[in-house]
This record gives C-alpha cells, sequence and structure tokens, in this order.
C-alpha cells in the first residue's frame, strides 16, 4: 500500500541549515551497505535513515533474543525470535517508506559479499566484534572496489572510530591479522582500534571478558555515540567537505571519562607503541584469565 502521507522533503526538512537542500537531494540518491543488525548495525540504519539516506543494504542472519535488550535497538518484546534484517527494515521504512531496502537474511558470506556490495557508495561495518574473517573479507573487497568504509567500535561507554578511504591504508595493513588465531586477532582488532584504551581504567567486573568464549560486556551508550559519529562521517565522505581522518588516523571518544583523544600509528599494528600496546595486553589477558579460574 503506498503512504500518500510521506512527504520527503518535509520529513527532512529540519536537516537544512546543516546541510542545503542541494546536498540533502544528493543524500537521498546515496546507497549504503551496513552488514550486522544488531548493537551498533541497527541503529546505525536508523540514524542513517533520518539523515535522509535514500537506499541500503542491509545484512544480518541471526533473530533476536532477550540477551540483545540492553544495546540493540530493534530488540524489543514484539520482535524476540523475529530475523534482525526484518525487524530494522520495518523500522527504517517506517520512518521513509521510499527506502530502497536490499535484505540479505542469511548474513554476509564469500557468495554474496559481491552483490552486497554493488553500487554501493559506503560501507558501514556493524558486524559482531569476533566475525574476523567476513570483515576482513569485506574491508579487503571495499579496499579494492574503492568503496569508503567506517568502524565504529562500541567500547565501554565511549566509541572508537576508524575511517578507511580509496586509495589510503588499508584494513588488513592497519590491523596486521594474517596468520593470527583468533585470540591475537581479537586482541589486535580491539587495540588497533583504540590505542588510548580510554575504557580501560573503569571495567567494573573484568571477569565478564572473555575472548576464547566470545563474550564481552555491552553498554547502548556506546552504541549510540558509534552511530552519531559514524553519521557524522559518512556526512562527510558521501557529500565531500569536512576533514575526514583516515586510517592511520583514528580517535575515541569515552563519555564516562569526558575525554577524547587522537590517535596516528603509521603501519598500524606494526607500530612500536602498538607492539608494546599488544605484549601489555596479552599480559593482562593472561592474568584476567588466571583470576577467572582461581575464582571458579
Amino acid at each position: 500500500m503506498v503512504n500518500t502521507l510521506f512527504d520527503y522533503d518535509a520529513a527532512f526538512a529540519r536537516n537544512l541549515g546543516w546541510v542545503t537542500a542541494e546536498e540533502q537531494a544528493a543524500l537521498r540518491g546515496k546507497r549504503i551497505a551496513i552488514a550486522g543488525m544488531g548493537g551498533v548495525g541497527g541503529v546505525h540504519l536508523l540514524t542513517l535513515a533520518r539523515l535522509g539516506i535514500g537506499a541500503f543494504n542491509i545484512a544480518d542472519f541471526d533473530t533476536f533474543d532477550l540477551v540483545n535488550f540492553n544495546r540493540q535497538a530493534g530488540a524489543m518484546m514484539s520482535s524476540v525470535g523475529r530475523p534482525k534484517v526484518d525487524v530494522l527494515g520495518e523500522m527504517a521504512l517506517d520512518i521513509n517508506p521510499e527506502i530502497a531496502l536490499h535484505r540479505f537474511p542469511t548474513g554476509l558470506s564469500d557468495a554474496n559479499l559481491d552483490e552486497f556490495l554493488k553500487d554501493v557508495d559506503l560501507y558501514v561495518d556493524g558486524l559482531d566484534f569476533f566475525s574476523f574473517g567476513i570483515r576482513r573479507a569485506t574491508f579487503a573487497a571495499c579496499h579494492r572496489l574503492g568503496i569508503p568504509a567506517v568502524t565504529a567500535a562500541p567500547l565501554g561507554m565511549g566509541t572508537a572510530v576508524l575511517v578507511f578511504l580509496p586509495g589510503q591504508m588499508s584494513f588488513e595493513e592497519y590491523f596486521c591479522l594474517e596468520g593470527c588465531d583468533e585470540e591475537e586477532m581479537s586482541i589486535r582488532f580491539l587495540l588497533g582500534l583504540s590505542p588510548g584504551m580510554l575504557q580501560r581504567s573503569y571495567l567494573a567486573d573484568p571477569t565478564r571478558v572473555n575472548l576464547r568464549e566470545r563474550r564481552g560486556p555491552s553498554t547502548i551508550i556506546a552504541c549510540q555515540l558509534c552511530a552519531g559519529v559514524t553519521a557524522a562521517e559518512s556526512l562527510k565522505i558521501l557529500l565531500g567537505r569536512g576533514k575526514v581522518l583516515a586510517a592511520p588516523w583514528g580517535y575515541q571518544f569515552d563519555a564516562y571519562r569526558n575525554r577524547m583523544v587522537r590517535t596516528w600509528r603509521p603501519g598500524g599494528n606494526r607500530n612500536p607503541l602498538q607492539r608494546l600496546g599488544l605484549w601489555i595486553g596479552r599480559r593482562q589477558l593472561r592474568r584476567m584469565r588466571e583470576q577467572g579460574a582461581q575464582r571458579g
């Protein structure tokens, strides 16, 4: 059924002033691919829909459960057991019924990656932290195809942001994950995202972090902040205005500590400062594991 009440120009008129009418029209013609409709991916979609983006490719194979309630935009009693791509897709279309939406309900894989990235102007990473295989493949494809990519990690009560632009440093060059086991990839991904590690000082219960079991704490605070900064970076990239800090530059904002740091790591995780941080991180992980075993 066609919604005769919806009017794009009226719906997004309050964006004008921060963008021009011409820029708003340009945003309407953009397509963004978002992999993952969970904690950050779902709120990315809704935030970018309210920015007036006109088309999305969204991918997720999972369904909503009670454990998602603390942080995921689509997690409600009415959505328990329902596919995340369907719930978030409906929510986005409820904001803008004219959105051109392409769903990938089996998630992202090597088999559908080319279709997922076809004709997109930007990729936004919303994959689960531990989805290293498909994340690496997706960022590699973006680098090969010249598609800009943004990843914003929800860390504690803040966010750490990295942008990868065509012709500049790639995801793999920055994180250096080749040949690593999953635990090592987890450490390198975490420290690469947040060299400042602002969230570390207020972790109340370290035993809740278990990389081997793919388990860690999360907050809606961080997910909401991720969406805001990602939308800002997306706007700058799509409209070609405003300064974009691309890798090896990054930044982390932590609302709990009222702090923001910019980081510059030439060579990514090969940088001497990063190598020292990785060594410290491995030692701390071993200590946390020993403490957990003693409590158990």
